[in-house]
């Protein structure tokens, strides 16, 4: 039986919760489909900071280079907002990214038909809506130099180079070629010149698929269309910045931040995490989403062990539960209780356990 190595990485606030369920998960589809999963904990973030000094200490360092795959729940702390930068949770994460080498974020947002009524737009607009945003992830603002902060005076560096855009490009091509062959690069071309030379860099890699359609668009109009014709996206591609933001508003089409998954690719092993934070006011409460993290581990599966089955009944069985009337608070109406954080993960682990089973005979 095959073992793979997957390093986990609870984090802060909600991320050890959602993250047990996501793991849980994980082992049911082992069991079900013939390998075995070898999963160790390693501290990140505020954790790491309390318990070594640091957002991303040498132990965690060494085991994510050496696994498989690594899996990832939350980072921030409110508490360690005045803290200095090299001690912030987020520089943790910002670390990690940069040492796996993960350049590529993929972030799917597809609107599940029971959870239509729990987005503020109208049904009609979230008909067909199923669309991947791919990130650029080790560059840009957060990654820039010079970078400082005088009390007076603050400066951030934004800087691309034309490798580093054409090597997410690509990744956008490919997908849109398995999808519905068409791409929406994300700019602000008018302004920036980093936007000027991530428009002429995407121009010529799309000269290397004819078949997927182009498309550019400023980020402001970017934002609109994404809640005024959601449905008419495809593969958007986009700078760290305006992906971070553009994906968080992406949420809004499903419903809850708590649903949403992310695979983020690179030459090494991958890193996979829900898009949620940390959300410390409702941590220790039972009440997560852990959806997110579950959806995250049927990406490892897929893109991180190449177990494609598997992550498909990772997949069916979301769905089949939310099908089922699953629902965490987040996704309840007002004065519902919902089901718990563990609750809703058991579900989902006993219809990967299950082949064939439908909505209505879960127990």
């Amino acid at each position: 039986m095959k073992t793979w190595r997957i390093a986990i990485l609870p984090g802060d606030g909600i991320g050890p919760e959602v993250t047990a369920q996501a793991c849980h998960v994980l082992h049911a589809a082992g069991e079900r489909f013939g390998f075995d999963l070898a999963l160790h904990e390693y501290p990140i973030g505020a954790a790491a900071v309390k318990s070594h000094g640091e957002p991303l200490p040498s132990l965690t360092r060494e085991a994510v280079v050496a696994a498989d795959a690594v899996l990832l729940g939350a980072v921030g702390d409110p508490s360690m907002d005045a803290a200095p930068r090299a001690l912030k949770p987020e520089t943790g994460l910002l670390q990690l990214r940069a040492l796996l080498g993960v350049y590529a974020n993929l972030r799917p947002v597809a609107v599940h038909p029971a959870l239509a009524d729990r987005s503020p737009l109208r049904p009609e607009r979230l008909n067909g809506v199923d669309l991947l945003i791919v990130r650029e992830l080790t560059g840009g603002l957060y990654y820039g130099e010079p970078r400082s902060n005088d009390g007076t005076v603050a400066v951030n560096t934004l800087r691309y180079s034309a490798g580093e855009i054409e090597r997410v490009a690509r990744v956008a091509f490919e997908a849109a070629r398995g999808r519905r062959g068409k791409v929406l690069s994300v700019d602000k071309a008018n302004v920036l010149e980093t936007s000027q030379l991530w428009r002429e860099t995407v121009i010529r890699v799309a000269r290397d698929y004819p078949a997927v359609q182009l498309e550019h668009i400023y980020v402001d109009y970017a934002a609109m269309r994404l809640v005024s014709d959601p449905a008419s996206i495809d593969v958007l591609v986009t700078e760290n910045m305006f992906g971070d933001i553009l994906s968080d508003e992406a949420a809004v089409l499903v419903g809850s931040l708590g649903l949403l998954p992310s695979a983020s690719l690179g030459a090494g092993p991958g890193l996979f995490e829900p898009i949620h934070g940390s959300a410390p006011s409702i941590a220790g409460q039972g009440v997560a989403n852990p959806i997110g993290a579950i959806a995250s581990a049927a990406m490892l599966l897929r893109h991180g062990l190449g177990m494609a089955e598997a992550a498909d009944e990772v997949e069916r069985a979301i769905a089949l539960a939310l099908a089922d009337g699953a629902r965490t608070r987040d996704l309840c109406r007002p004065g519902d209780r919902g089901l718990t954080t563990r609750e809703v993960g058991d579900r989902i682990r006993g219809l990967v356990r299950k082949a064939g089973v439908r909505p209505g005979t879960i127990g």
